[in-house]
């Protein structure tokens, strides 16, 4: 007897994120005529700086990636042992899915949904994805999620496991972090959260991370310039612009900065900027924190059960908040 071909299913695509660069362009230009000159960290990833990061999680002094992972290899099977069958798996920030997809053997879950700023650069994942797990329903979602997390009908009802790794909780204030913790709460529809988080350790150890030997961190953090020079029409020379990073104790975190290296005047459509040397553009904030710290918010969040899960050294933490 003949067996029936396995269904392939292809994947749905949402784009809740719809372009505006009317409204991209003073943002960023209300950034730069601050009295202290910012970013937002999501404008490091043009298509070169989303390549550069890849770089940075193979190197030495960038612990938080292969760190995680170890987690993963060791504790997936307990994570999995207290959650529903049959979730759908909420990716967010997912990139090109390959943390969530290593976990697919062990969560099972009924559903993939991959939530990214844009669906552009998820359907060639997506795409790959889906002949590797042709009976997994897989949707795409275009949307910043670090202005609102709201899913659409698309990802489905019943319980979701939402996924957070990589410490990308930590380009978040505390503040902002207990915002985005309460709204994951509730799109979670009953299920959970498994996020990673970078933990407090020494400053030789954090510093270094964000400031590696190579410079390709360095490159990183110059190329968002040439990325707003295409945003906002702006002249950033990138020769005139130094990466730094620090660790703030008072704050726990670690920051990065674009500081000017002579005196600079950039200019951009209907306005300009004059930078003294030495004066920075501040891009990203990555803070770090204790477990009791981060459970604290999870609780505050409305999650009523929590598990962690950290390496030998302490370095970083996985939890698992459930609602």
């Amino acid at each position: 007897m003949t067996q029936a071909p396995l269904r392939v299913r292809t994947p749905r695509f949402v784009q809740l994120q719809q372009d505006n660069p009317a409204a991209v362009r003073a943002e960023l230009a209300a950034g730069l005529q601050a009295s202290a000159a910012f970013t937002q960290p999501k404008y490091l990833y043009d298509a070169l700086g989303s390549r550069l990061f890849e770089a940075i999680t193979e190197l030495p002094e960038y612990y938080p990636t292969r760190t995680e992972a170890s987690i993963f290899a060791q504790h997936a099977s307990e994570m999995a042992a207290l959650l529903s069958v049959g979730l759908t798996l909420v990716d967010l920030g997912a990139g090109n899915c390959e943390k969530a997809a290593r976990l697919f053997e062990v969560l099972r879950p009924a559903r993939y949904v991959a939530v990214d700023i844009s669906v552009a650069f998820l359907q060639g994942a997506l795409q790959r994805l889906q002949r590797q797990h042709p009976a997994l329903d897989m949707v795409g979602v275009g949307l910043d999620f670090s202005a609102h997390l709201t899913l659409p009908l698309a990802a489905g009802e019943g319980q979701r496991l939402l996924f957070y790794p990589g410490s990308s909780i930590g380009n978040f204030t505390p503040a902002q972090a207990l915002v985005f913790l309460r709204q994951a709460h509730q799109a979670a529809q009953g299920g959970g959260l498994l996020v990673g988080v970078d933990l407090v350790k020494p400053v030789g150890v954090l510093v270094p991370a964000y400031d590696d030997a190579l410079g390709v961190t360095a490159a990183f953090n110059r190329n968002m310039l040439l990325h707003l020079n295409h945003l906002l029409g702006s002249d950033f020379d990138v020769a005139q612009w130094r990466h730094r990073a620090l660790y703030s104790t008072r704050h726990a975190r670690i920051e990065m900065h674009l500081d000017a290296v002579q005196d600079v005047s950039v200019r951009w459509p209907g306005a300009q900027r004059h930078f003294r040397p030495g004066e920075s553009i501040h891009t990203e904030n990555s803070y770090k924190y204790t477990p009791p710290q981060f459970e604290a918010l999870l609780r505050a969040a409305g999650f009523s059960q929590v598990n962690q899960w950290r390496d030998a050294q302490d370095w970083f933490a996985v939890f698992l908040a459930r609602t």
